[in-house]
């Protein structure tokens, strides 16, 4: 090790150039951290002071400086620009000839500014790691509570945009849930009454209830009853949810049921859009007490090609600056496409740019396409029809197995 050391030049040569490229970047460091606008707002008032003369006049503009520092800068920063204020101000008062009292209450002001400003900047920093902190907790909540959905589900290709108003919450009172059960895909889109924290509860008591019914109930009504059932004895009197709840039990068959939301919007393949509007008005979700009345459920056919908008009233009821609401079903027919995904993006781009932006609510897009059995390809498999698969081996019998959702007749060749 020594021989390589004192001959073989492969490290104690490097240093110089491992100090220079060390320095290289706290120099990159510093200057990315360095508050350019307060340093330039100082230099300004200096050489305004210099080339303008009566010096005094001008010194007090020295404290904008550490001020604008603590703003948009750590306390080093303020710090940083606190003592080129100072040393400025006193190299500037000294050249002017000011007197000792006036320029002392003049560097004294840049001194009080420049601590406060410091101690601001770490209150600042404080709380916007806090703020980092609950965004974090709001994330998880809610990849948590708004499972992220595949692109494809069963035979469906699906996507989804979900925007709160609440920014910094990133979660709001709208729900939604797509599963692949035993009798079919089913789903739930829905809005719940208020908005904070007891909205998102309510959300998360109807997704959890549903997710668990959806597998468990081979009747879509049942499902709804089941969440009626625990909302009824979880929620105020006067909260409710309004959702729409759907099932595709066997292929070419679609199941809705309405409670007291914004009708789906249904695609067909030849590009007409049709709002499926409840044959009888039912309440919502809660609320079922009060009227008596039973959810209805609609049976209507569902051919390849076809897709199905579920939404919510954050999206209809979006206004521009001249309050028009957006107009979804005309934008749904100008964007849609073979790709879902595709299609809400185009959809939600042009909502924002109705309201100018930003939405002033909670708003829910769920898009579903059935694709013809020539765009799924070999493999795809559709709920609710038998895969047969018959194999004969080597002179014996055919066996049967009924092993995924779909028709496949295979015969193998026996081995010689």
């Amino acid at each position: 090790m020594r021989h390589a050391r004192d001959h073989g030049g492969g490290h104690w040569p490097m240093r110089p150039f491992r100090n220079r490229a060390s320095a290289h970047r706290h120099a990159a460091q510093l200057a990315a951290g360095m508050p350019v606008l307060p340093v330039l707002i100082v230099s300004v008032a200096v050489l305004v002071a210099l080339f303008c003369g009566a010096g005094m006049i001008w010194l007090p503009l020295l404290v904008a400086g550490p001020a604008l520092a603590a703003t948009t800068n750590g306390p080093r920063g303020v710090l940083c620009v606190g003592l080129l204020a100072l040393a400025l101000g006193a190299a500037l008062g000294a050249r002017e000839g000011v007197p000792g009292s006036e320029l002392a209450a003049v560097l004294s002001a840049v001194v009080i500014v420049t601590l406060a400003g410091g101690l601001a900047s770490v209150l600042r920093g404080r709380r916007e790691r806090v703020l980092a902190a609950v965004r974090s907790v709001a994330e998880a909540a809610q990849h948590a509570l708004l499972k992220p959905v595949p692109e494809t589900v069963g035979p469906f290709r699906v996507a989804v945009r979900y925007s709160a108003a609440a920014a910094e919450a990133r979660i709001g009172g709208d729900l939604y849930a797509l599963v692949n059960t035993p009798y079919g895909v089913r789903l739930i889109v829905g809005d719940v009454r208020g908005k904070g924290l007891p909205a998102v509860g309510t959300a998360a008591l109807v997704l959890g209830v549903f997710r668990e019914a959806a597998y468990d109930e081979p009747d879509l009504l049942a499902v709804v009853d089941r969440i009626e059932r625990s909302l009824a004895r979880n929620l105020a009197h006067d909260d409710f949810v309004t959702a729409v709840v759907a099932g595709y039990p066997q292929p070419g068959q679609l199941e809705v049921v309405n409670c007291g939301h914004a009708p789906p919007l249904l695609v067909r393949e030849s590009g007409s859009v049709v709002a499926l509007e409840p044959t009888r008005p039912t309440p919502p979700l809660g609320l079922r007490a009060l009227s008596g009345e039973s959810p209805n459920l609609q049976v209507l056919p569902f051919a390849d090609g076809d897709q199905l908008l579920l939404y919510t009233d954050g999206v209809t009821e979006a206004r521009n600056c001249g309050r028009e609401f957006y107009p979804l079903a005309e934008g749904l027919a100008r964007h849609v496409c073979d790709e879902p995904a595709r299609t809400l993006t185009a959809l939600h781009d042009e909502l924002l740019a109705h309201v100018g932006g930003r939405l002033h609510d909670d708003a829910a897009l769920l898009l579903l396409r059935k694709p013809a059995l020539s765009e799924i390809g070999d493999g795809a498999t559709d709920p609710g029809v038998s895969r047969a698969v018959f194999t004969e081996g080597p002179g014996g019998p055919l066996t049967f197995a009924d092993q995924a959702p779909f028709v496949t007749l295979r015969r193998d060749r026996p081995t010689e």
